[in-house]
């Protein structure tokens, strides 16, 4: 069976973060994308994502390919110790 995914196009479109939060439970892990303006005192959930814990891993995993793939391609990505983006 071949799986046909659709777009609406506003998701099409995307949404810049720079940061995220990660929480998890017994049962799920919740990821909160968040757009931080610089010198503004709040910031602004731009998309949550719940999930459970097999497809969680399965993201990392797939997230760490990618970007074994990027850095073979373009360089290493440096990302400060103290960088506070990820949580």
């Amino acid at each position: 069976m071949q799986l046909q995914i659709q777009m609406d196009d506003d998701v099409a479109n995307g949404q810049y973060v720079n940061m995220a939060l990660v929480n998890h439970s017994d049962t799920e892990f919740t990821l909160d994308f968040i757009y931080v303006q610089p010198q503004q005192p709040k910031a602004r959930v731009r998309s949550r994502i719940i999930t459970n814990p097999k497809h969680m891993k399965r993201l990392v995993a797939a997230m760490q390919d990618n970007i074994q793939r990027y850095e073979a391609k373009f360089g290493t990505i440096s990302v400060p110790e103290e960088d506070g983006g990820m949580h």
